[in-house]
């Protein structure tokens, strides 16, 4: 029998040993893990650093597929901090794509990116309508992804005849700079991210990337980040993970299914942030006040979907209370009118005169 020191100094050696066998960065990667799931009293927690580190090395592939799946669902059961979502935000805005800077206000929109399953989306025609009144709309998505698997933005783009999610990203620059609509889309923008998507299928949650996600930008110059949010908690942590990012504002939206859709048939629920205020403006509006109540359209085809978008940009439909009341919300918290009523004025404008619908078959013309 080994002597009591012996015994730890060949413990020592095998530990030593396996260390490097595993390599310097995987074992830097388990501490990071550890530092997550150690349980309730001795979880530490990530610095904002040590969050970017880690998501760095899961998106340069330095983490096994185990190890970045042991992260994302500790993560999702202690839920982040502030801190560590600015952490994990810092690494996506260094290793993803970014859009280059236009003259115009911008509006950025974070949504689920596992899609939308029950109501019709009125995003991408929201969209249309920004970009008649000369701002310019950032959209990110996916391909069809867990949990959800709903209608994405590529797929309702495409329906309009706006297949541009298949645009390289020097493309995507130029249409943006272009026609002021760009849309990241993963699978062709960034496949670093993308290779997550296997492992959040394994783990059948949405892990705290899907919050990443509704917070994350590609445009980096002066924009207004809309985010969507069903739990208070999440709105809670997107305000002070602004606030650790030294961001100017943000509009966090408690939309259809999670996104930044605003209901129609019952109050809309929004919150504006400015730093360095420490709460939030709060708004909760009601479309009927404004002679837009209207019940919600249910997601049936995308051949139905488009049937109704196309109607809703000539203003007619089911869809087309929903669209001027979000458009003409949007345009006022961007700055683009002045009121909620002169901007859902110029949204029903912009539909009735056929602005909409030109730009629409004006950038189909020029798709691929």
């Amino acid at each position: 029998m080994l002597p009591p020191h012996d015994l730890q100094q060949l413990i020592g050696q095998r530990r030593h040993q396996r260390a490097d066998e595993l390599g310097e960065g995987f074992c830097r990667f388990r501490e990071l893990i550890g530092k997550l799931g150690s349980g309730e009293r001795t979880s530490t927690g990530l610095t904002q650093a040590e969050a970017s580190e880690a998501i760095k090395s899961i998106l340069a592939g330095q983490a096994s597929p185990a190890q970045a799946g042991a992260f994302l669902i500790a993560h999702r059961l202690r839920r982040p901090r502030p801190e560590e979502m600015a952490g994990m935000l810092e690494a996506y805005h260094q290793m993803g794509p970014t859009l280059p800077a236009v003259e115009c206000g911008v509006v950025s929109f974070g949504v689920p990116f596992d899609g939308r399953c029950r109501e019709a989306p009125l995003l991408p025609l929201t969209a249309l309508v920004l970009v008649s009144a000369g701002v310019g709309v950032v959209l990110l998505g996916g391909a069809p992804m867990p949990v959800k698997y709903g209608a994405t933005n590529a797929e309702l783009l495409a329906a309009l005849d706006l297949p541009i999610a298949q645009l390289d990203w020097p493309a995507m620059a130029r249409h943006f700079q272009c026609h002021g609509l760009a849309l990241l889309h993963q699978p062709h923008h960034f496949p670093a991210a993308e290779q997550l998507v296997p492992i959040r299928e394994q783990i059948g949650k949405r892990p705290p990337i899907a919050t990443l996600e509704l917070l994350w930008s590609c445009y980096r110059s002066t924009a207004l980040q809309v985010s969507g949010f069903v739990h208070a908690p999440t709105e809670e942590l997107a305000g002070a993970t602004w606030k650790l990012l030294g961001q100017n504002e943000g509009l966090t939206v408690k939309g259809l299914e999670g996104g930044v859709d605003l209901p129609t048939s019952r109050v809309a629920v929004a919150g504006h942030w400015r730093t360095p205020s420490a709460e939030p403006e709060r708004l909760l509006l009601q479309a009927r006040d404004y002679g837009l109540r209207a019940p919600e359209s249910e997601l049936g085809t995308l051949a139905l979907w488009r049937e109704q978008a196309l109607a809703a940009l000539r203003c007619e439909g089911p869809m087309a209370k929903g669209l001027i009341w979000n458009a003409g919300f949007y345009l006022w918290r961007q700055g683009n009118s002045p009121t909620l009523d002169a901007g859902l004025a110029k949204a029903e404008g912009l539909l009735r005169n056929g602005r909409c619908e030109a730009l629409r078959q004006a950038m189909a013309g020029t798709s691929p």
